[in-house]
């Protein structure tokens, strides 16, 4: 009798016609699987195999627009889902009203989170704010409130900083002292990392009943991932890069990307008919993986949303970046001219646009500059010796924001302000953010129309050491901003061509933040994991109010 291994994950859910959704699993064997609501309404789908695993992304149709039905899940006629004797409610997918004048979309993001310890174990971290959110919802506490949509803004799994179980899994496995050592380096090790995060009990109930949205960032495969072009080659000569990055492209494109896809985006995506076409997708999402790694122009990880008057821009900031000191960019020239498509397409028919970066746009004045500064360094802008020195420094320091690109940050700055202004612009332009482990709310000062933010939140489930703390609360000080001016004089970047100031935070702690957007009203909070565990809002904000 086949099992379920993993899930369920609710990903898709249309937000045109509200009658439709896709449900991700993993089972142990190959079988049919079913998803039966409520209401009437469900579908199946048969698994597909890659590595030994057996998957299923499962198209649920006839929804009832603006309702809440339950549901489970069957594998081969057997009920394997929800578990027996589960503590929580049930599993259910929420569908928005098919017409409406002013449709409300709340939206929680945030970035980084390691797995947290099982029930009765301490972990380093915290509590973890992901766990912290589900027990409310569970509760039955904030329902008005329950999110419809998460948006997971990198760092999933950490690859490269595993757990005390996951470290000793893979010594029964294979002797730690050859590299990577304590790293994770092939499919299988992926895998497990997925099933420490997700089989969570918090979690699994979470990710089953909110939809979730994902990108990638440099822990789903390793830290500093595509820093540089120096970097890159250093990697791809060591015997064991090329086996860990296309097992981590393949698993985040099985256990994350898919799930990204709305269906008509999944019904004309070739690889996902080869690997359910054939008894093993291996070698097909392999070759895929080597292709992505080789030429990452020939691939594209980036996807837009529109939730009704919103429109949602995931962007690549890892895989599709031109890494050549002369022509460095945090975006290929296709990838570029992707997000500037997305944005201004319809320009005037939507009231806010989310650009979703792994990496903060605006980061504090000091951080900035070092990384302009930097890049300066790297490409030669003082020699030979002062390059050898930008890269160690790049490397040690994690110089790699949209700063440390600065024609990328010149061109979103560009097009931030062009979609920001005139007559047809949006209420608000937000760009939301991970990756720093802590958060904060800046703003550019541009002359634009709408009001455009830099949203950071992060961690989800990690921790920051305190000299970090005190380095970012420098970066946004008076004297962080005169250092600044410092290494610009001295990499001769001249002044960024903008500037902003910060206007929430930094916050320190696990932490997720939720935007409520409705009509062209936008409202922001902030919530934060303590003990208990309980939820604490430490900013509730109406973004749109007058300046």
């Amino acid at each position: 009798m086949a099992a379920m291994r993993l899930g369920p994950l609710l990903r898709y859910v249309d937000w045109d016609r509200g009658d439709c959704a896709t449900i991700w699993i993993e089972t142990d064997r190959p079988c049919t699987a079913e998803v039966r609501c409520a209401d009437g309404s469900g579908g199946s789908a048969r698994t597909f195999q890659v590595a030994g695993h057996h998957y299923a992304l499962i198209p649920v149709t006839g929804l009832t627009p603006g309702s809440t039905t339950a549901y489970e899940v069957l594998l081969d006629e057997v009920r394997v889902w929800p578990l027996p004797d589960s503590p929580f409610p049930p599993s259910t997918i929420t569908t928005p009203a098919a017409a409406r004048s002013e449709p409300t979309l709340r939206l929680t993001f945030g970035s980084c989170r390691q797995a947290a310890p099982t029930a009765g174990q301490r972990g380093p971290h915290g509590p973890d704010a992901l766990d912290t959110l589900a027990a409310r919802l569970a509760a039955g506490e904030g329902v008005d409130e329950r999110p419809d949509v998460l948006l997971l803004l990198g760092d999933q799994v950490y690859a490269d900083q595993l757990s005390r179980p996951t470290r000793q899994w893979l010594a029964a496995r294979r002797d730690l002292r050859e590299a990577p050592g304590a790293q994770v380096a092939d499919f299988e090790e992926y895998t497990r990392l997925y099933y420490e995060s997700w089989l969570d009990p918090e979690i699994r109930w979470l990710l089953s009943t909110v939809p979730s949205l994902h990108i990638f960032d440099d822990h789903d495969v390793i830290d500093d991932w595509n820093t540089s072009a120096a970097w890159l080659a250093e990697m791809r000569s060591t015997p064991w890069w090329q086996e860990r990055v296309l097992s981590g492209l393949m698993s985040y494109w099985v256990y994350q990307h898919l799930g990204n896809l709305t269906p008509a985006e999944l019904a004309a995506d070739p690889l996902y008919e080869a690997v359910r076409r054939t008894p093993d997708g291996t070698d097909a999402l392999r070759a895929f993986a080597s292709s992505a790694d080789t030429d990452p122009a020939s691939v594209r990880w980036s996807y837009r949303r529109d939730f009704g008057r919103s429109r949602l821009l995931m962007v690549d900031t890892r895989a599709a970046r031109v890494l050549a000191e002369d022509r460095r960019a945090m975006l290929d020239p296709a990838e570029q001219q992707w997000l500037r498509d997305n944005a201004l397409a319809g320009h005037g028919t939507y009231d806010h646009l989310l650009i979703g970066s792994s990496l903060p746009w605006l980061m504090p004045p000091l951080v900035h500059d070092a990384e302009v500064w930097n890049a300066a360094l790297c490409r030669g802008e003082r020699g030979p010796r002062w390059a050898r020195i930008g890269e160690d420094l790049r490397r040690r320091s994690d110089l790699e924001h949209w700063a440390a690109f600065p024609s990328s940050f010149a061109a979103l700055s560009d097009l931030i302000e062009e979609v920001g202004t005139g007559p047809r612009a949006p209420a608000t332009v937000c760009v939301l953010s991970g990756d720093v482990h802590h958060a904060y709310v800046a703003e550019p000062r541009i002359p634009s129309t709408a009001r455009v933010f830099q949203l950071t939140c992060s961690p989800v489930h990690n921790s920051i050491h305190t000299a970090v703390k005190w380095g970012f609360r420098l970066g946004w000080s008076r004297v962080g901003r005169w250092l600044g001016r410092g290494f610009s004089r001295h990499g001769r970047t001249g002044r960024p061509p903008l500037s902003w100031r910060r206007t929430g935070g930094p916050w320190f702690g696990n932490q997720l933040m939720t935007l409520k957007l409705s009509g062209r009203s936008a409202h922001l909070r902030l919530d934060q994991a303590r003990k208990g565990p309980r939820l604490t809002t430490v900013l509730d904000r109406d973004l749109t109010a007058p300046h």
